[in-house]
């Protein structure tokens, strides 16, 4: 086969050497004689395709084989504490390294300043907690007084400020409690050894402790009031149930005939007269015993008596240098009493002249009323109580408490025993005045209570109040009976019929008054014609001739800015036995 020259292998001359098989090495040669050199047999070289020439890719050696790294320790962000505002020391922004490390090996985390205050707090209310507790196992004295001794045998102020009676005794409560958890129980038990011997040296001591808290020491007049009142009581009642049983058992008396005749009567209302009584408006008004005077009152301050059935003015009683509030009639006297805004309570003659003031309210008074026998009145203010006072001495017998607001109404029970009073705490309240507790408090109006009054037949209760309604309550259940929606403003008085208490009278805002019946306590009569307010309403009494035949009541009176007289249409009188009207 030919071969290129230019392509052909060339020889060097000076360098012969004898070509062997593979595993010898070549050995030139001894003489000088020249070896033709044995060609190596090439295959034929095939030229490869024009391909544009690419670059060499350089040989990239194999990777080491490395460890991996460990993570980094992830830091929690840590809260920097508020810089001090007024030259404090700031702390430093900047970790050590120590630090560091210390938290990567030991795994600890800094607690940031907000988790810290409420573990402060969590730890506070759990050592409050169980300070309250280890202070209500002791047994701390209920008595007032023995409890500032107490307090002055600690070292600690005997009263505060501004602090009552249960507060005292907490706050002693809650020194013993820490005095007991700090072991401090030598001057805990020093402290109670003083007042042991202390009590036993004093007799005296432990017997007004125990008096204290149960009742207040009133005057000796007080109690023979209550004597007195209780044996008027007793004799009322039995009179009153007597009555009642020979009603329910006797064969010819008819009570539902009664009640449908009494009610009719009463439907037959009309207008008897309209009278201008004061330049100022009238807030009270009030019949006598005999139902011949009529008795007002106005926010001038004057009262004025009338003359009935005429209406005609006999006489003016000036003394009050405030507005009068409220004017009632003795329901045994010739007397009548006022009650002003200048703190004061006044009893009249009825010729005009002026028998005793009543002082020692604190505020304004509201309404006031006479007790049935005669010789004790009620007062009420806005000085949050209500006094009982003896008409014949003029001492104050009885301070009561008892409402949280403002005392408006009064009323006393027909057989003398009770007293109920009402409120601007939405609040009416029944007293026993034998033993001067509370006996019932019948919540259930929303607003407060301007009018209450007993009923004739002994168990029954009217209140009406801002609510613009008239509970009736039932004394024997001590509940609300009954829920007259009366009237489209606030009711100012009740008043129930005085001799049966066969139907009830309301006084309103409204500018009318309305009768309901004291059976099923339907409306029976709307009486309008007033052009403002009424404030105030009264009902007679009527006469009494021979103890048995019985004249309804047949004259009302409602006031405000006029004094406005009803009457019966056909006056008429019942014989209860004989059921006949003439």
């Amino acid at each position: 086969m030919e071969i290129d020259e230019d392509n052909s292998p060339s020889t060097s001359a000076a360098e012969p050497s004898v070509s062997v098989s593979d595993g010898e090495t070549t050995v030139p040669a001894a003489n000088n004689t020249p070896i033709q050199p044995v060609q190596p047999t090439v295959p034929p070289f095939v030229p490869p395709a024009v391909v544009p020439p690419i670059a060499p890719i350089p040989a990239i050696p194999p990777h080491p084989i490395v460890n991996p790294l460990a993570p980094l320790p992830v830091r929690l962000p840590v809260l920097k504490p508020p810089v001090p505002q007024n030259g404090g020391v700031k702390t430093s922004d900047s970790d050590s390294d120590h630090e560091d490390a210390g938290r990567a090996t030991t795994g600890e985390y800094e607690i940031s300043e907000e988790s810290r205050l409420v573990r402060e707090r969590q730890e506070k209310a759990m050592q409050e907690l169980l300070m309250k507790r280890r202070a209500a196992a002791l047994a701390v004295p209920t008595n007032d007084m023995a409890v500032r001794t107490r307090l002055r045998r600690l070292g600690e102020p005997i009263t505060l400020f501004g602090e009552r009676e249960m507060e005292r005794r907490d706050r002693l409560r809650m020194i013993l409690a820490k005095l007991d958890s700090e072991g401090q129980l030598e001057k805990l038990m020093k402290a109670h050894e003083e007042e042991e011997a202390a009590v036993s040296a004093k007799v005296e001591d432990i017997e007004e402790d125990i008096e204290y808290p149960f009742y207040t020491e009133g005057p000796k007049e007080l109690l023979d009031a209550r004597i007195d009142i209780a044996k008027y009581s007793v004799v009322k009642a039995a009179a009153r149930v007597q009555r009642a049983q020979r009603k329910r058992d006797d064969p010819d008396e008819d009570m539902d005939a009664e009640i449908d005749w009494a009610l009719k009567q009463a439907g037959n209302l009309v207008l008897d007269c309209s009278e201008i009584g004061d330049d100022r408006p009238l807030s009270g008004c009030s019949f006598s015993r005999d139902g011949k005077l009529l008795a007002t009152c106005s926010l001038s301050g004057v009262a004025k008596l009338w003359s009935m059935p005429k209406v005609s003015k006999v006489s003016a009683l000036k003394g009050h240098t405030e507005r009068a509030t409220d004017v009632t009639f003795s329901p045994v006297h010739d007397h009548l009493a006022t009650a002003s805004a200048d703190r004061t309570a006044k009893l009249w003659n009825t010729d005009g002249s002026l028998l005793k003031t009543f002082e020692g309210h604190l505020d304004r008074l509201a309404r006031i009323a006479f007790h049935p026998s005669g010789k004790y009145f009620g007062t009420t203010s806005f000085d949050k109580t209500w006094r009982l006072w003896d008409i014949e001495s003029g001492m104050e017998l009885l301070l009561q408490e008892g409402h949280s607001r403002s005392v408006y109404g009064i009323a006393f029970h027909q057989d003398g025993s009770l007293a109920a009073s009402c409120g601007l705490d939405a609040l009416a309240r029944v007293w026993d005045l034998r033993t001067g507790r509370s006996i019932l408090a019948l919540e259930g109006h929303v607003k407060p209570v301007l009018g209450v009054n007993f009923s004739p037949n002994g168990y029954h209760l009217a209140t009406g109040g801002e609510d613009n309604t008239c509970r009736i309550w039932d004394l024997r259940k001590k509940k609300s009976l009954y829920i007259i929606p009366a009237h489209s403003n606030l009711i100012s008085q009740v008043k129930f019929e005085p001799q049966e208490g066969y139907y009830l009278v309301t006084a309103s805002y409204d500018m009318t008054a309305k009768v309901w019946s004291g059976k099923d306590f339907k409306p029976v009569k709307s009486l309008p014609g007033h052009e403002a307010k009424v404030t105030a309403s009264d009902i007679s009494e009527g006469n009494f001739l021979n103890f048995k035949y019985v004249k309804l009541a047949s004259l009302l009176c409602f006031v405000s800015s006029l004094l406005e007289i009803f009457h019966l249409s056909s006056v008429s009188f019942c014989c209860p036995s004989l059921h006949q009207n003439f």
